[in-house]
């Protein structure tokens, strides 16, 4: 599929089906991250892939709204950030998970972004601070989000060219 069909085709998918996802398009996907542009070239992410059901469950309950939907998904992503090695970890970890859901889309995959940075539980426990418990994750590293990958269950529609704001843009 050509990158103006991709863009209009990739939706947020957040119904998946059981079936488990092929080591070569995990590795596709990855390769994706490993390529995405980083400030000053420092590669500053990190991703942890995680494939055990149980842990996507916890991973899903790590905040109180909008992931329970991951507890389907066959394969989660953590995106994470170095802080000492780079200030701009958030935004090069953000480019790295927008084109690992690109190229999900791309192999007929369907990805949601679940925002864990700056959210948390009722309970006053950040997100980051639940996902470094239950992942070993090392200190210096900071959870940017997780991303939900599957078989989507259902089709979904291109988005909608009348629905695009573009009066959202200014030419000067």
């Amino acid at each position: 599929m050509d990158f103006n069909n991709l863009v209009r085709m990739r939706r947020s998918c957040r119904h998946f089906t059981a079936e488990e996802i092929k080591p070569e398009d995990l590795q596709t996907v990855l390769r994706a991250a490993l390529m995405s542009p980083t400030s000053k070239g420092q590669q500053a992410w990190r991703f942890i892939v995680v494939d055990d059901k149980g842990l996507i469950e916890k991973i899903a309950d790590a905040k109180d709204k909008g992931a329970q939907f991951m507890k389907e998904a066959p394969l989660a992503i953590v995106v994470l950030g170095d802080v000492q090695m780079n200030d701009c970890w958030i935004e090069d970890g953000a480019i790295a998970a927008i084109s690992m859901q690109y190229q999900a889309a791309d192999l007929g995959l369907g990805s949601c972004w679940v925002q864990m940075r700056g959210r948390g539980l009722s309970d006053g426990h950040a997100a980051d601070e639940v996902l470094h418990g239950i992942l070993d994750i090392p200190e210096n590293l900071q959870v940017l989000c997780v991303i939900a990958i599957g078989y989507p269950a259902e089709k979904s529609k291109p988005k909608a060219e009348e629905r695009l704001k573009w009066e959202n843009i200014s030419i000067k």
